[in-house]
């Protein structure tokens, strides 16, 4: 509709002056035209979809930071449960379970982090009953979706000889040797992306079992 009134509007013009644009000259504006608005959309679209990607990952960088933390000042202050089971219960490179008083009630629940599919979960098992013991159900809830398996395991442990870039101790790891705890976790929201996996990472010593680290 637009071309068909450019069109009758210069033969109008043409027959009144007999001067202006020829034809094929409005065609080719029009070309051009149409050529820099299909290249400025493109464009603004590409800016909108990029920021919107670095959005997110951020928000998820930042998520995966707070997790880590909390993650951290659990294990940090986990002690023998309260059956006097010893501080660290379950240490393989995907599951991690400890006892930590966190809701100072003054009993000490199971604390356990795992890796069910691609989702990092927590579980909370608290003690009960006559005589006290852990054998209630646990309740469970995702903290990390999107957890991509690489080389180097979720939870990495490390004994008194640990000096920055030792190597972890080989599972399976006598719990009782441990001082230290490296976390590792990667997040790839979208696998068919061309971006890299973001990665969270931190390291903890139990107080109550800390030693020389």
């Amino acid at each position: 509709m637009v071309l068909s009134f450019i069109i009758k509007k210069y033969y109008r013009k043409r027959r009144s002056f007999s001067t202006g644009f020829s034809l094929p000259e409005i065609l080719v504006v029009i070309a051009i035209s149409v050529v820099i608005g299909i290249s400025v959309w493109t464009l603004f679209i590409d800016i909108f979809s990029s920021s919107r990607t670095a959005q997110g990952r951020l928000q998820i960088q930042q998520e995966l930071q707070v997790i880590l933390r909390r993650v951290s000042a659990e294990l940090r202050s986990a002690s023998a449960s309260s059956v006097g089971s010893y501080v660290l219960a379950t240490t393989t490179d995907s599951t991690l379970s400890f006892y930590v008083d966190r809701d100072n009630d003054g009993l000490k629940e199971q604390i356990r982090y795992f890796l069910q599919g691609t989702d990092l979960k927590k579980g909370i098992l608290k003690p009960s009953g006559t005589p006290l013991g852990y054998t209630g159900s646990e309740t469970v809830r995702t903290m990390v979706k999107n957890v991509r398996a690489t080389s180097t395991p979720i939870f990495s442990y490390y004994d008194t000889n640990y000096a920055g870039t030792t190597t972890p101790l080989t599972q399976p790891v006598s719990a009782s040797s441990i001082r230290l705890v490296k976390i590792t976790v990667v997040v790839d929201d979208d696998i068919n992306d061309a971006l890299p996996p973001l990665v969270g990472t931190t390291q903890v010593s139990v107080r109550t079992i800390k030693d020389n680290l």
